[in-house]
């Protein structure tokens, strides 16, 4: 009985440090909540693109229920 519990924690430790080793590469930075929680607005703004878009998809809905 106390084998296989001592085979369980050899892998759950080996487990765990091969996690740790691995890179950080292609995460991204955190932020501080300062940043994050201001009322600023986003530059630039996004809103006349995805209006084009939105007006521009629209368009091509009512052509197709027309045909």
């Amino acid at each position: 009985m106390r084998a296989p519990a001592l085979i369980a924690l050899f892998a759950l430790l080996a487990s765990l440090a091969a996690c740790s080793k691995q890179s950080m590469e292609g995460y991204p930075t955190l932020l501080p909540m300062d940043e994050i929680l201001t009322d600023q607005p986003l530059t630039p703004d996004p809103a006349p693109e995805l209006e084009a878009r939105a007006d521009a998809l629209r368009a091509r809905a009512d052509t197709m229920r027309s045909q």
